[in-house]
């Protein structure tokens, strides 16, 4: 495939995803119209949406309605934003700026903000119990506990935790790999396999595949994140650049340098491409999507 139609490819993922997030997002003009005018600013008109991006490619694989994966990836975009939004709180990172434009607490407030991540992570699981994403309900119930898993304690919300927690402190790489399979890992492998259980041209062991792939590609993103934050402008990233440094958060750049990073980047993205080969040309887009991750700007 050619970049140009990679490109068309994520455009068309980007603008289908972006119309569904503005129709089930509540109106500004609903009660209470202040939080709803705070949801909709927190989710749209920003990020590279590469969650649902991922979802769409792992469908593909699976031979997935793309009604079906739209949803299940908006679930997990709107997850996704509510961590972001508390996230940058002032008891969190204290961040001022997001996606090049002020945080929610800040164009908002602080109760507002913490109000939208609520609502946000109720809306996702809204989605996954409104419209139907698989021929069995069982399989259905199976997905929404698979998306409440990757959020939860022993996922995104448990990463964030031991980040917290290790603020200041030196820990090993197998240490950061443990903290950002649970942080940035989860929601990335739900999306991936969500998008893969939308269909159903893929047996245990391809749905194996796809997760093997996201849990390579969830980590390389981290790194190479970590190193963007060490090198790049605030300006490119969208966000204050050398936050991590500041505060004192332990990194890959941290741990091993800024040169063994982004060779541990390439061999994750590697592995990913490994576990996906028996796909052939099904797995084109998660492929792209490797590169799309790990060969951003450094």
């Amino acid at each position: 495939m050619t970049a140009p139609d990679f490109q068309a490819w994520v455009a068309a993922g980007q603008n289908r995803i972006e119309a569904f997030l503005q129709r089930v997002l509540p109106s500004a003009e609903i009660a209470p119209s202040r939080l709803h005018a705070a949801m909709r600013y927190a989710v749209l008109g920003g990020g590279k949406r590469v969650r649902p991006l991922l979802a769409y490619a792992a469908g593909e694989v699976s031979q997935a309605d793309p009604e079906r994966v739209t949803v299940a990836g908006a679930a997990v975009e709107i997850i996704h934003a509510y961590s972001l939004v508390h996230d940058d709180l002032p008891c969190m990172d204290d961040d001022v700026l997001r996606r090049g434009k002020p945080t929610c607490h800040v164009e908002f407030d602080e109760a507002t903000a913490l109000l939208v991540g609520d609502a946000l992570q109720s809306l996702a699981f809204q989605l996954l119990g409104e419209y139907r994403l698989a021929d069995d309900a069982t399989a259905q119930l199976d997905m929404i506990k698979l998306l409440g898993i990757a959020a939860g304690s022993r996922g995104m919300a448990g990463g964030q935790a031991i980040d917290l927690a290790a603020v200041g402190e030196t820990l090993t790489v197998p240490e950061l790999e443990f903290m950002h399979i649970h942080k940035t890992g989860a929601l990335i492998r739900a999306a991936a396999v969500l998008g893969a259980r939308c269909g159903s041209g893929l047996d245990d062991a391809g749905l194996a595949r796809v997760d093997a792939y996201a849990k390579a590609i969830g980590l390389a993103f981290q790194v190479v994140d970590d190193v963007l934050d060490a090198e790049a402008p605030t300006a490119t990233l969208g966000k204050t650049a050398g936050k991590d440094a500041e505060q004192g958060k332990p990194t890959y750049v941290s741990a091993m340098g800024v040169s063994q990073a982004k060779a541990l980047a390439a061999d994750l993205r590697e592995q990913a491409l490994q576990a996906i080969a028996s796909f052939g040309e099904r797995g084109t887009r998660l492929a792209q999507l490797a590169d799309f991750i790990v060969l951003r700007k450094f």
